[in-house]
């Protein structure tokens, strides 16, 4: 049960640390707003509008159009400008401002994003579609966990084999587990092996629920780089408060001739400031270029339309047959990104506990 604990603890971590970021960098562009303005013809599809739609952030999470009307869940606005004040974020998107704020148009530097009418930003922690979609997938990642626990409670697992939600989770705990020990030393594996399991679930679940195309699924929370920042600052923290003296002293006095020393230390310095950059940049490209590849594919069909019923049929089998090949290749590839993540945290941690022989 202490395991379980900490994976909790570890997961709100995460989620409060991710949420902060995520309201620091919303966008807020109205999900209707799909075709191109100044266009002759209304049937002129904005492709980049839509698109971005998607996977971008939003103060609103559209879910589909019903008769032209748009049905969308708006989430509350949390400002501070003088005073808290909360209201849902239809009366802002409808008209384009509410009050003394408004959404900043197209071109200006907080664009998408609510601004006083000097174009400067409020203090604004609103619960946005991404952090929407941190609080459910914490939310049900500790569900799958509590639920695991449960069954281990219940069984003895060195007699039964695990069945149900106990079977598909084992594995993959396990699989941390022992990488944990690989890299981190069988010293120290069990006291960062929470932490480790808890990320790569947690960006495992993410990365799923991204490619589900309808609602709770679709946010691109792991495509949103405030996201994959706070994980790669969690392991930079992980790694640089816990090392050891040796690690210290590898970086500041590494073992070189004394006229490279300063050099050295300086290369080591940058080497540890530049990882989580890497993670972070890493696993926020690949899965932000994975969503736009499938919706690029799904735009085909509306792009060709236009030029008859044989071309549309044409390119509707095509982009559905090669729909389906990225959605397979995007959930290996959610697989990948979670696994290279851990890896590279638990490489990382393990350098750092190196000791001196």
């Amino acid at each position: 049960m202490k395991g379980v604990f900490r994976k909790i603890a570890l997961l709100f971590c995460l989620m409060l640390g991710t949420g902060t970021a995520l309201r620091a960098t919303t966008p807020g562009l109205p999900a209707e707003e799909v075709y191109v303005e100044g266009s002759k013809s209304t049937d002129e599809l904005d492709i980049g509008g839509i698109i971005f739609e998607h996977v971008l952030d939003s103060y609103e999470w559209h879910i589909l159009d019903w008769k032209g009307e748009p049905v969308a869940i708006y989430l509350p606005v949390i400002i501070c400008d003088e005073g808290w004040h909360v209201f849902s974020s239809r009366k802002i998107l409808e008209t384009g401002s509410y009050g003394r704020w408004h959404i900043a148009p197209e071109g200006a530097p907080h664009e998408g994003k609510i601004v006083r009418a000097d174009g400067t930003r409020p203090f604004d922690i609103s619960i946005t579609k991404n952090v929407l979609s941190l609080m459910m997938s914490s939310i049900l990642l500790l569900v799958l966990v509590l639920l695991t626990a449960r069954w281990y409670r219940r069984h003895d697992a060195l007699e039964e084999h695990p069945t149900g939600l106990a079977a598909l989770m084992e594995p993959l705990v396990m699989m941390v587990h022992n990488m944990a020990r690989e890299n981190i030393g069988e010293e120290d594996y069990r006291r960062y092996s929470p932490f480790l399991i808890t990320a790569f679930l947690f960006i495992l679940l993410n990365n799923f629920l991204g490619i589900i195309p309808f609602f709770p699924g679709g946010a691109n929370l792991t495509g949103n780089i405030a996201c994959t920042l706070v994980l790669a600052l969690f392991t930079f923290f992980t790694v640089n408060l816990t090392g050891t003296k040796h690690y210290y002293k590898d970086m500041f006095s590494p073992d070189v001739p004394g006229i490279l020393k300063p050099i050295m230390a300086v290369i080591e310095v940058f080497s540890a400031l530049v990882k989580p950059i890497s993670l972070t940049i890493r696993l926020f490209a690949n899965m932000l270029a994975g969503h736009i590849q499938l919706l690029c594919m799904v735009c085909i069909i509306f792009i060709l339309g236009k030029y008859g019923p044989a071309m549309t049929c044409g390119a509707t089998v095509i982009s559905v047959l090669f729909g389906i090949f990225l959605d397979v290749l995007e959930m290996l590839i959610s697989f990948i990104q979670a696994y290279i993540f851990t890896m590279l945290s638990s490489i990382y941690i393990g350098m750092a506990r190196v000791k001196a022989e």
